[in-house]
């Protein structure tokens, strides 16, 4: 895929970035370099590669995933500004 300068004006109004007209070419040979970048990356060979959270082997912490029955409501609704009747309570803001 290669990115002229009409598509990199676009993608700069669509940012919401103004870049002056000169500078486009070098815009869109940036977006090319990118894109070129991603498709080396798509030709490595990852078979047989697992998913890795960190370059060094670790293994995510864990807990004992515990059923509780909550009974919590009422420290839950200690720090709300207005509660009534066990429910969180808010402006109406549609009429």
């Amino acid at each position: 895929m290669s990115i002229d300068i009409e598509t990199a004006r676009k993608v700069a109004k669509l940012a919401r970035i103004a870049v002056p007209e000169e500078d486009l070419p070098a815009l869109a040979g940036e977006f090319n370099a990118i894109l070129g970048f991603i498709e080396q990356l798509g030709e490595v060979d990852v078979e047989g590669v697992e998913p890795m959270v960190s370059v060094t082997p670790m293994r995510l912490k864990r807990r004992e995933d515990v059923v509780t029955d909550g009974d919590r409501q009422a420290e839950i609704l200690a720090n709300a500004p207005d509660a009534r009747e066990g429910f969180f309570a808010v402006p109406k803001v549609v009429e």
